[in-house]
């Protein structure tokens, strides 16, 4: 008999194949002596939609709701039903005797084998691989420890109940204020109150009132010293006829050094990468995306094998890995990293290292290197920029602490403190492997008024009791600033740590928050930002987020629960007491369908009004109403404002042309001879020119890139905009 393995991914389930030595390769698998290896595409499998409960739900109408099923039913996802039916039929084989669920190790990867096991119709017995990283050696030992399926039982309860829930609040909410307000209004769990983080964030910042603040300095014997109050150490003074008169009472003189402290410091190096943590990092430094970030972080994890699985969300190792961390080391231990990785050899790691941390472990370690030989030279520039804060990061953590020296003086005159700071670096430790300049951290917030750190300068010696010529004293004057806007880097970290943006301040929602990753999870992060862009909700001016107006009435008109971070908080609470086998799924559920009714009849109670604000003068030729002008994820678009009209027309869309001048993508517009590229840069050329100039650097678009082009525009324009909903349950990708 022949154990069958199911893994996620084709690129997963090929390597597990090789692994297990099944040479014989078939349309979706691979066999061997002992194994077959098989995989989806990601889920194969997903809820129905509420049509196939009943037909009258196809047409969304208020007064059908709430759809309420009482069974929710599992199908076939259309467009992978070929892939499906082969893995139910190697699950039918005569000759295979068990299944090693190898699906992705966390609780999605749970839900996409078992729904695909259990439309298949299973009956046979299952085991569970899991394991943090695809290469050789990992998914051999992997398979020395697999473990009964019925172990992680609870874990897939949890799963199911989240899906179940996102749909039945989902769905109901998207279609309530879709129908009652006419317009595409989508709403949930995770991307409501992420948008009323954004929106709270603008708020303050347009209520924001600048006021005015004051200091004082002196140069004395070539030291910069700042007036700081004797009582709150603060360094701002509110009245500018007081600071005026701290100066001219210091003006001349002398300054008693009433205290010099001199202390030896160190600073430890940052913590492991988890992903949010990497997706800050990339934005922050290269302006990458987070869900950029991720498709290039799975590709280094699935295709070049050099990092470890990237949907984590922590930052320690289990004391399992310490055995591998010298292979580790070695197999960076190339290029740039090749003399950083010599030095990490030497380290001796006595006892259980900082980093090593059982208890801090949920699914999977923090993001390091494999045991894989790495060849940068295969990967693209955007891919080494990802592997080298990766390497750099956990080459940073077999180095000794940075360590320095730093002097405090406390100086006297005419009864006002004043100080100064400043700092000799001893050893610059783990800041090597970053060039001795260690890592620039953002900062999230403003500082509090009067708390601002003094600057390190250079400083003679000095000793307590001396008294130093003041030379010149100045008033300075500054304002108070409002908060930063969001860049997505701020963003994740609001998502991951969202209690500042709670109501109350209820303790172990908190802590519950602070347990589960905050708002979504970080699988789920990347997606729900993009979400919010592709549904015009939010907007780039730069680096910065903005809030658009559709959004600001999306607020106004969706229940306030589902605009509070408690809500997330008070389902992964309870979604982690069903993994824990500590909850019965049966109540949480006959909760949930409880407040998704509720949410139905506050929409339908609710007075309001929405106005789309991105009309054009273009008028619909089905039914004469103004189009609206919408970005879809890789195209603009003219779109009907009535929802129940449905028309659509395709303005352009990105091809991967890239423009002569910056060589980023274009987008292509117009049909037939009258196409132009057009890129973002200001570049334009015509579909004539663009053939003649790709046949002279012999590659580019052809004329079958340009015709698919054209049938897939055709095909875009007959497509329905009515469900609002439809990308986000493609895949089981609910709104959370």
């Amino acid at each position: 008999m022949k154990t069958l393995v199911i893994a996620e991914k084709p690129s997963v389930g090929r390597d597990i194949g090789r692994v297990l030595q099944c040479a014989q390769k078939g349309g979706g698998c691979m066999e061997g002596k002992e194994y077959v290896v098989t995989w989806g595409m990601g889920h194969l499998v997903t809820l129905q939609d509420p049509e196939d409960y009943d037909k009258k739900y196809k047409e969304w109408k208020l007064e059908a709701l709430p759809i309420m099923p009482e069974k929710l039913e599992i199908k076939v996802i259309p467009q992978t039903g070929r892939q499906f039916h082969l893995v139910r039929e190697l699950i039918h084989r005569k000759d295979v005797g068990d299944i090693v669920i190898a699906t992705d190790a966390g609780r999605e990867g749970e839900l996409v084998a078992r729904w695909i096991l259990e439309k298949a119709g299973n009956r046979k017995p299952c085991r569970r691989l899991w394991i943090s990283s695809v290469t050789d050696r990992a998914i051999r030992e992997g398979f020395q420890h697999l473990k009964d399926a019925s172990a992680y039982d609870h874990l897939y309860e949890a799963a199911v109940s989240r899906a179940e829930a996102d749909w039945l609040v989902g769905i109901n909410a998207t279609r309530a204020l879709t129908c009652k307000y006419n317009a595409q209004l989508s709403c949930g769990r995770v991307q409501t109150p992420t948008l009323a983080m954004i929106a709270r964030r603008e708020d303050e910042i347009r209520s924001f009132v600048p006021k005015p603040y004051y200091g004082v300095t002196v140069q004395a014997d070539g030291i910069r010293f700042t007036w700081k109050d004797g009582k709150s150490g603060g360094t701002r003074i509110q009245s500018r006829e007081r600071a005026e008169k701290i100066r001219d009472a210091v003006s001349s003189g002398s300054l008693t050094l009433s205290a010099v402290e001199k202390k030896k410091k160190t600073m430890a190096p940052p913590q492991l990468y988890d992903l949010t943590e990497l997706q800050r990092d990339a934005n922050r430094k290269y302006g990458f995306s987070a869900k950029e970030t991720l498709n290039l972080m799975q590709r280094l994890y699935e295709n070049h094998k050099v990092l470890t699985y990237p949907r984590t969300d922590s930052r320690y190792l289990t004391s399992d890995i310490i055995p591998t961390l010298a292979e580790r080391l070695e197999a960076v231990s190339a290029g740039p990293y090749k003399t950083l990785a010599a030095r990490a050899k030497k380290a001796e790691l006595k006892g259980r290292p900082s980093f090593v941390n059982d208890a801090k472990v949920s699914d999977h370690h923090a993001i390091i290197p494999t045991e894989q030989y790495v060849r940068l030279l295969d990967m693209s520039p955007e891919e080494r920029k990802i592997y080298d804060l990766v390497v750099r990061r956990f080459l940073s953590v077999f180095y000794p602490p940075c360590a320095y020296e730093e002097t405090r003086l406390t100086g006297e005159c005419g009864g006002e403190f004043f100080a100064a700071k400043g700092r000799i670096v001893l050893s610059n430790g783990w800041k090597e492997v970053y060039g001795g300049a260690g890592e620039a951290e953002e900062e999230e917030e403003e500082r509090e008024a009067g708390q601002e750190e003094l600057k390190d300068q250079a400083l003679p010696q000095v000793s307590q009791g001396q008294k130093l010529k003041i030379q010149k004293s100045a008033v300075t004057e500054g304002r108070t600033k409002p908060p930063a806007r969001f860049t997505e880097a701020g963003l994740l970290a609001a998502m991951e740590n969202p209690v500042r943006f709670m109501e109350k301040k209820d303790e172990r929602l908190a802590k519950t928050l602070g347990e589960t990753g905050g708002l979504g999870t970080v699988a789920t992060r990347a997606d729900i930002i993009e979400k919010l862009f592709r549904s015009f909700l939010l907007e780039k001016k730069g680096n910065e987020i903005h809030i658009t107006s559709k959004a600001r009435q999306l607020l106004k008109l969706v229940p306030e629960d589902l605009k509070k971070p408690e809500l997330t908080a008070a389902w992964e609470l309870r979604l982690s007491e069903i993994a824990g086998g500590r909850l019965k799924r049966r109540i949480f559920m006959k909760d949930i369908r409880e407040y998704a009714g509720s949410l139905i009849q506050e929409i339908r109670t609710e007075e309001g009004t929405f106005r789309h604000d991105n009309l054009t003068n273009k008028k619909c030729p089905r039914c004469g109403k103004r189009l609206l002008a919408v970005n879809g994820k890789n195209s603009r678009l003219l779109v009907c404002q009535d929802r129940e009209c449905g028309y659509r027309e395709t303005v352009s869309r990105t091809t991967n042309a890239r423009c002569p001048v910056c060589h980023k993508r274009m987008e292509l517009a117009g049909k037939g001879e009258t196409a132009v590229f057009i890129c973002s840069c200001g570049h334009k050329e015509k579909m004539e020119k663009f053939e003649e100039r790709r046949k002279r650097e012999g590659g580019g678009v052809s004329k079958k890139d340009v015709a698919r082009y054209l049938a897939k525009q055709k095909k875009e324009a007959e497509q329905p905009v009515n469900n609002a909903f439809a990308d986000a349950l493609k895949g089981l990708k609910l709104p959370e």
